[in-house]
Formats: structure tokens, C-alpha cells, sequence
């Protein structure tokens, strides 16, 4: 894998139910990571999409009437229009019902079973179907998995995976690869987990049919995590592993999901891979949950937070931003109505949009509706210029770290400056006493809002197009290339009349439209 490729993918998102506040997060964080690094010129692969077999979607589509290809038809269509919604920019959507991907799974099962870490046997023990989980019975609390979910005894013939076999090497991996599992306290977890002892796992079902076969043994189906985590292999052309698409993007760089399925992918997942001779992914990032007004999100509360309602409430920027502002990435988060109002009033119309459309507004009155021409620099233009030529290093950091919050945060800090640069310098006031300094301020802070539209692209595509459509910056000319002084606005350019980018969100517009 070359330097300049990266790989990320959300889980496949489970199709008995419709996409919520969850599945937006996730998959947004990874379409900010690759629109990010698509800006800045790397060769970026984005997968996300659908886990459709199992016993829980067999038990969904039986309760829903209906045969289960007709109720994973449907229900998959939710995840791709919860996808245009919020204009993510995936590469390609992955169904576990595709040819494609029932040709992976199998080649992996082969893998195994040819490297002899497959036996027959038998299981016995405590299984929940929701969590699609087996459980130990230590496990159990008051009679119930650890999430909560109800379990039930399951005897049948099953083949098995040698995890046992698999403690030492995973131990040795994670030392030797100290960043595959984050954030830290994540790591921790599985340290403690693996450390406590593997037992084999059980990987095949004969009670359900609803699955992908096992390879010359009809009556059993592959556990739907052996499936579903195939997933991300099937994306790259597995098990065809000369091909362009995996010789180029595996092992993948990030693995994003939400903290309830670290154990499969940072446990399950590398001993399969290493088992299977593959190499296994770089990072496994495990974000936390989110609560509503301070409650447990879920069903029977009744609490949960439709994506596409928030859309329709708030706007998709406004969305897009809160979600990956408010919270540190990796820990819980709460979701509020006045926490929304509360970055969409503030950082984004008072802080954002009033820069932009008190500065566009100055020049399109003062300045013959072009950008103005700069005269001699002081100290302060070179300051707020210097700080504008150095955000991309810090967000390079950041994001590479998954650091979402904190990338906003940098950016913010710089918008903070330039708005204490125009209150400082006081444009309005140069206007009487010194028309040629009056430009030189305005040039430089249209090239410093510039800065911030680009960098800003990857969390709001659609302000930031707007915002640069404004300072008519050509659309091939809006990479992290080009924040440089070789692509500095040109003095005399033509701007349209503004218009604000970032409304306020207003209590009685909203209750009106109730």
C-alpha cells in the first residue's frame, strides 16, 4: 500500500430496524476522514453498506410477513437514502445478500479450513439473537446478556474457529501495533478481555437458514460475523487478492465503529485474518453512544433520534457539524435542542457567518463588488495570514488521529481571529480615513476566509461550497493545494451580492412549523 492511499470503513449496518442518530454519526465521521483526504490528495476508498443475513433479520422479515430478500430489499434502500441525506461520499455500498460478497465469505471459510483452523463439533450454550452473541455463563447478568438483551440455550452441530489458539499472537499484535485499537481506554478493554482467556467460537448455525452456506455443507450457514466482517475484504475484490482494488487498499486504515462491536473487529476479525494468512487492518477507532436530553437512547423509551428528522429540523450543515463538534470522538455524547441551537446560533451564524457576511458584504459595497487590491503589509495582516497558512498541519494531525472535535476546535480558534482582526482593524471606520488601507484589510481577510471554506469543506461541503462560490474561487481550484499564495484571490475579481450562509435557527419559525 502506497503512502498516498487510505481505506476507511463504517460497520455494515444491520437491517432489522431504520437508520438512527448512530448510524448517521458513524458514517459521517468516516465520509469527514475521506472527503478530507481526498482534498489534500490522497487516493481514498470509503465503504459502508448493509449486514443482512442472521437469525434476527429470518425472525424480522417472518414477523413482517414477507420473505427475507423482499425485507432486506427494503430495508437496505433506507441506509442508501439515510446515505444522500447526508451527503455522504462513499465509494460504494456493500450488500452481504450480493454475489460478490457470498463469493468472499466462503473464500475466507476455505482460507480457514484449509489452514486447519476449522473443526466440527458441537455448541451448547447461551446465544442472543439480538446482539447476534454467543455468551458464557459468567457472562450473564440476572439471567441476561450484558447489553440486556434476552438469551436462549442453543444445542446444535456447529463448526468451530481455534481462537484458543490465538491468544498469544493477538497479545503479541497489539503490542507490536500499539495504535490498532482506539481510543485508549478501548485498547484497555481488549487487552483485558483476550488477556482473561479465547475460548473456540462457535462460526456455523444449522437451527436457521437465513445465512451464507458453509462450503460443501449445505445444512449449516456461516455465523453472521464471519460473514459480516468479510465485508470489508469483499469491497477490495476479495478473494481475488492480485487485483488493482486489494493489492492497493488492504490492510484497510481505519475501521470505524461504534463501541458495542469492538470484541468482533479488534478480537474476531485479526484472528481470522492472521489465520487465513491476510494481513489484518491498521485501526480498529471505536466511538461512544449518544443519549437523548440525557436519557438511554431506545425503542421502548420511545427516544429515538431520527437522522432525517434532524435534517428536516435543523439543516444537513448544521447537522453534520454539531455531531462531530460537540462530543470528544470516542466518548458519549448527549443530544439536546438547545446543545443544536446552541452551535448553530453561536459558532456557526455568530461566529462563521457573521465573518463572512460582514467582510463579503464590505467589499461588495466599498470595493466596486471585486475583490480589493492589497497594499503594504503590517504586523497584524501577517499574523492572521501566518495563522491561516498553518491550520492544514494541525487538522493533517488531527484527523489522522480520528481527533474530530479537535480539528474543529483549531479551525475555530483561527475564524476567533479573524474576527478579532476585523473588530481590531475596523474596516468600516478605514473607509473615511484610509480608503487604501481599508483594502489592504479586506483583501486579507477574504483570503483568510478562503482558507476557511476549503479546510472547512469536508464537514459542511455544501456552506463551504457557498461560501467560495461568493468569493468566485473556481471549483478546480479548491484543494488543500491550493491554499497557497499561488492561488491567493486575484485583485478585481467580480463577487456576486452575498447572501448569509449559516441562518439562525429561530424557537418561533420552528414552533410554527409545528
Amino acid at each position: 500500500m502506497s503512502a498516498n492511499t487510505f481505506y476507511v470503513t463504517t460497520p455494515i449496518y444491520y437491517v432489522n430496524d431504520a437508520p438512527h442518530i448512530g448510524h448517521a454519526y458513524t458514517t459521517l465521521a468516516c465520509d469527514v476522514l475521506a472527503r478530507f483526504l481526498r482534498l489534500d490528495g490522497w487516493q481514498v476508498k470509503f465503504l459502508t453498506g448493509t449486514d443482512e443475513h442472521g437469525q434476527k433479520v429470518e425472525k424480522s422479515a417472518a414477523a413482517a410477513g414477507i420473505p427475507p430478500k423482499d425485507f432486506v430489499d427494503k430495508v437496505s434502500g433506507n441506509f442508501r437514502e439515510l446515505a444522500e441525506a447526508m451527503h455522504f461520499s462513499n465509494d460504494d455500498f456493500i450488500r452481504t445478500t450480493e454475489a460478490r460478497h457470498f463469493k468472499a465469505a466462503q473464500a475466507l471459510w476455505k482460507a480457514l479450513e484449509a489452514n486447519g483452523q476449522v473443526y466440527l463439533g458441537s455448541y451448547s450454550g447461551w446465544y442472543s439473537v439480538r446482539d447476534e452473541a454467543f455468551y458464557g455463563e459468567k457472562e450473564l447478568i440476572d439471567g441476561k446478556a450484558p447489553t440486556g438483551a434476552d438469551v436462549e440455550w442453543v444445542e446444535e452441530p456447529s463448526y468451530f474457529f481455534r481462537l484458543s489458539d490465538w491468544q498469544a499472537p493477538l497479545l503479541e499484535f497489539y503490542e507490536a501495533n500499539p495504535e490498532f485499537i482506539a481510543p485508549k481506554s478501548r485498547r484497555n478493554e481488549v487487552l483485558s478481555f483476550v488477556k482473561s482467556g479465547l475460548h473456540d467460537l462457535s462460526i456455523s448455525r444449522t437451527s436457521f437458514k437465513w445465512g451464507i452456506p458453509v462450503p460443501g455443507q449445505p445444512d449449516h450457514v456461516m455465523y453472521v460475523w464471519l460473514d459480516a466482517l468479510t465485508n470489508y475484504m469483499t469491497g477490495v475484490g476479495y478473494p481475488d487478492t492480485e487485483c488493482e482494488a486489494f493489492s492497493t487498499y488492504w490492510p484497510a486504515n481505519v475501521h470505524m465503529v461504534g463501541k458495542d462491536i469492538l470484541r468482533f473487529h479488534a478480537v474476531y476479525w485479526p484472528a481470522f485474518l492472521m489465520a487465513a494468512g491476510i494481513a489484518p487492518p491498521k485501526r480498529i477507532f471505536a466511538h461512544g453512544w449518544w443519549t437523548n436530553e440525557g436519557q438511554k437512547i431506545s425503542k421502548s423509551l420511545g427516544n429515538i433520534i431520527d437522522p432525517f428528522e434532524l435534517i428536516a429540523k435543523y439543516g444537513l450543515d448544521p447537522v453534520r457539524f454539531f455531531l462531530l463538534r460537540e462530543v470528544p470522538f470516542g466518548k458519549d455524547g448527549d443530544f439536546s435542542h438547545e446543545a443544536i441551537v446552541h452551535r448553530t446560533n453561536g459558532d456557526l451564524a455568530n461566529d462563521f457567518g457573521n465573518l463572512v457576511q460582514r467582510v463579503l458584504s464590505m467589499i461588495h459595497r466599498n470595493c466596486d463588488a471585486a475583490i480589493p487590491k492589497p497594499g503594504a503589509q503590517t504586523e497584524a495582516d501577517a499574523a492572521l495570514l501566518a495563522e491561516m497558512a498553518g491550520i492544514l498541519a494541525v487538522l493533517r494531525k488531527e484527523m489522522q488521529a480520528q481527533a474530530f472535535h479537535k480539528a474543529l476546535g483549531a479551525l475555530w480558534q483561527s475564524i476567533g481571529q479573524a474576527n478579532r482582526y476585523v473588530d481590531g482593524e475596523a474596516p468600516w471606520e478605514l473607509k473615511k480615513k484610509d480608503p487604501a488601507r481599508m483594502e489592504t484589510v479586506l483583501y486579507v481577510l477574504a483570503e483568510s476566509i478562503r482558507h476557511l471554506a476549503i479546510l472547512v469543506q469536508p464537514v459542511m461541503p455544501d456552506a463551504a461550497a457557498k461560501i467560495l462560490d461568493q468569493l468566485a474561487v473556481p471549483e478546480d481550484a479548491r484543494r488543500f493545494e491550493h491554499l497557497t499564495g499561488d492561488h491567493a484571490l486575484k485583485p478585481g475579481t467580480p463577487i456576486p451580492k452575498p447572501e448569509g450562509v449559516f441562518p439562525r435557527f429561530v424557537e418561533e419559525e420552528a414552533d410554527a412549523g409545528r
